[in-house]
């Protein structure tokens, strides 16, 4: 330990000690501080960071970036929101900025084939990890980034913020929990956002302010193209998991917190790139996926053109029980009792800003999630002072990001597939198992749970 995080950690120690009994564990947030990092400083690894700062005495100490731009963008508004008013150490290699190891807390915001490195590297140097969904961009980097966490006794809370959310919160446990629904015998989920899914751009040559080659690391480099950077990167397969990784993920998980549902027996999917054959990216416009839990039936579908059958709920949950449904979303809930019309409970978020005014002016902020991320960071920083496994921990996020790649896997080979989640491998299917874990290119070396 360097001297100054000594004399940091002294000092709360001695304030710590001067507390009533009573009130040490509620007081203890505000007591300890953290040091903080962030490894990409795009749209959602700020908004993570940004609610982490308003909810813990925290000191941003660094930040990494293969895009200067954007590197020194959250430099300064890190300085600008953080008490200190320091700007953070910046990096263009996340390896430099983790070998100091001198973070308590490291976010993690990359494009998804990014995840699993960093976030093994963040562990072993001693943080605990806040992760974006969807964990990984495979499987085995998932059963990887599992066993790193457990291996260094890491606290690993994942970006699935629906299990913090409020107004979801009070559905299951006003609802679900209640018994309102009666028995519960379908769920469906949905997407029918555009999510860029029809953009369009030439290759050309990368920008001079992005180190292309750090940032498509691991995976196949292809020709630069615009649509690839920034942030529309999940159109591409080779980058992400398309909207199965990046929307499906959310509203799949929230299903199998809400019913306490663990992996699914088997995952079907159909679907392909029907409307947008022009665009650029790569991955499916339309896609069904079915995910078995035995006596439940979890239905996905995401269509990028056209309008949702319900337009109050482009993104959603809808649970159907013999007593009644349960609409779900981001932006509200509605109970509507067996016959009914009219829902007799619903609920909505809120966006706190009298608390936290800021909020109304930063760029390209969900308003009405912020208090989700609050929540979800606050729910994270409980685990890590007392050493306990969060809301959204790791295995979980492992088990959604997995079923969720299971689909693809299954769009891909055209054929069910039957998952065994003791052995984590599919059943009886050699050629699905190849594709657990995806290759790396060059000298990059694929993590392995054997290997962290």
């Amino acid at each position: 330990m360097d001297r100054r995080r000594f004399l940091t950690t002294a000092a709360a120690v001695t304030a710590i000690s001067s507390l009533p009994r009573s009130t040490w564990a509620q007081d203890l947030l505000d007591i300890k501080p953290k040091r903080v990092g962030l490894i990409g400083c795009g749209w959602y690894g700020k908004c993570d960071l940004m609610r982490l700062i308003q909810v813990a005495p925290v000191e941003v100490v660094s930040i990494c970036d293969v895009d200067s731009q954007m590197l020194s963008g959250a430099a300064e508004l890190v300085a600008s929101r953080q008490k200190s008013g320091k700007q953070p150490q910046q990096y263009g290699d996340y390896r430099k900025m983790l070998a100091e190891k001198d973070l308590d807390i490291c976010l993690i915001g990359t494009p998804d084939h990014w995840h699993a490195l960093a976030m093994i590297e963040a562990c072993k140097a001693g943080a605990d990890v806040y992760c974006q969904k969807p964990i990984s961009r495979d499987i085995v980097e998932g059963q990887a980034m599992l066993a790193a966490a457990r291996k260094y006794d890491r606290v690993v809370q994942v970006g699935t913020q629906r299990r913090s959310t409020a107004h979801l919160i009070e559905a299951r446990d006003k609802v679900i929990r209640e018994g309102l629904l009666g028995t519960i015998g379908h769920a469906e989920i949905c997407c029918y956002y555009g999510m860029g899914r029809n953009r369009t751009a030439e290759n050309c040559p990368p920008p001079e302010y992005l180190d292309y080659e750090m940032w498509t690391g691991p995976a196949p480099k292809l020709p630069f193209n615009p649509v690839m950077h920034p942030r529309s990167w999940r159109m591409f397969q080779e980058f992400g998991n398309g909207i199965m990784g990046d929307m499906c993920i959310h509203m799949l998980d929230t299903v199998r917190w809400m019913l306490d549902l663990g992996w699914p027996t088997s995952v079907n999917s159909r679907g392909g790139t029907y409307v947008y054959t022009d665009a650029t990216g790569n991955v499916p416009d339309t896609q069904v996926a079915t995910f078995d839990f035995g006596n439940l039936d979890v239905v996905w579908t995401h269509r990028t053109y056209g309008d949702a059958p319900d337009r109050d709920y482009p993104w959603a949950v809808f649970l159907y029980g013999d007593k009644g449904t349960l609409k779900a979303s981001v932006n509200k809930y509605e109970f509507f009792p067996k016959g009914k019309k009219e829902a007799t409970l619903s609920g909505a978020p809120q966006t706190e800003w009298d608390k936290y005014p800021e909020d109304q002016h930063e760029k390209d902020l969900e308003q009405h999630v912020a208090a989700a991320n609050r929540a979800h960071q606050r729910d994270f920083l409980k685990a890590i002072e007392q050493r306990t496994r969060p809301v959204a921990d790791i295995e979980q996020g492992h088990i959604s990001t997995a079923s969720c790649i299971l689909a693809n896997m299954s769009l891909q080979l055209g054929r069910s597939l039957t998952w065994d989640a003791a052995a984590g491998k599919v059943k009886g299917d050699d050629e699905a198992n190849k594709l657990l874990a995806r290759e790396y290119r060059g000298f990059w070396v694929h993590p392995t749970a054997e290997n962290v």
